[in-house]
């Protein structure tokens, strides 16, 4: 595609992929350096959100590289080396395709482009008020769904709202599947069987087998919705994070859903 010399008041011009890249580009390196007077070692991740209709959407997957993603964040870090703007080694860029552009993202003139900064400080602010949403799709549990959030302590996983630990202390069971129910998935669930804790390293919610929830006693698995996978938890130590979609398998049947979305 070429450039129109003369373009009507509001009309869009006309990109290819490369020039739509270069534009994409300019703006993130402007907005870059008016933070702290050039200053980037605060920035932890930037955001880049495209709402892009159905002819154009191909244009904007190649000007961010979407097949490699990496690739896009290495222009980034290139623009930020070249105007020695000291981004930290750690920082994240992530593309995302949406329907509506967020309001508190700064629009990009000419594109269907939004862009947003976010501080260290600012993403720890928004993990400690992250929560999830955990939904009983098999067995009995007290409740169908229950709220789960990133200031809460260990969320114990069990059968019954109270158990006796093996060295005689009391647990307390969240997430409780009644010992007495009719339900035949719930007899397949020990008493301390797992637990979900946040990990302000990872930023994320992650889920622990306890001692019941391994074998020889019962299992703790983990069907992954971004690939279909199946992973087993074999031990007490080792945690799996949680991901949208993932849904845990606790004994033989019991199972329920992890999501960040609430229903509706």
């Amino acid at each position: 595609m070429s450039f129109k010399l003369f373009r009507n008041k509001g009309e869009k011009p006309d990109w290819d992929v490369k020039s739509l890249r270069d534009a994409l580009l300019r703006f993130i390196k402007e907005a870059l350096q008016k933070i702290e007077g050039g200053e980037g070692g605060h920035i932890k991740e930037l955001l880049l959100y495209i709402a892009a209709n159905p002819e154009d959407k191909h244009l904007y997957e190649g000007a961010v590289y979407v097949h490699d993603k990496e690739k896009f964040r290495n222009e980034v870090q290139k623009i930020a080396d070249d105007y020695a703007l000291d981004l930290p080694s750690d920082w994240t860029m992530e593309v995302e395709f949406v329907d509506e552009l967020p309001p508190e993202a700064s629009p990009i003139p000419d594109l269907d482009a939004a862009f947003l900064m976010h501080t260290r400080r600012q993403v720890l602010h928004n993990a400690s008020s992250a929560v999830a949403y955990i939904r009983i799709l098999n067995g009995e549990a007290e409740q169908e769904e229950y709220i789960i959030k990133a200031t809460d302590d260990k969320i114990n996983i069990g059968r019954d709202k109270k158990a006796v630990t093996d060295n005689g202390s009391f647990r307390l069971n969240k997430l409780v599947f009644p010992a007495d129910s009719k339900d035949e998935s719930n007899k397949f669930i020990s008493r301390q069987h797992a637990h979900i804790e946040w990990n302000k390293d990872a930023e994320c919610f992650m889920i622990f087998a306890d001692e019941g929830g391994v074998p020889p006693r019962n299992k703790t698995k983990i069907h992954i919705a971004a690939d279909g996978k199946m992973i087993k938890l074999n031990s007490t130590q080792i945690g799996h994070p949680m991901s949208e979609g993932d849904q845990v398998i606790l004994g033989e049947s019991a199972v329920f859903l992890f999501s960040t979305k609430a229903e509706g």
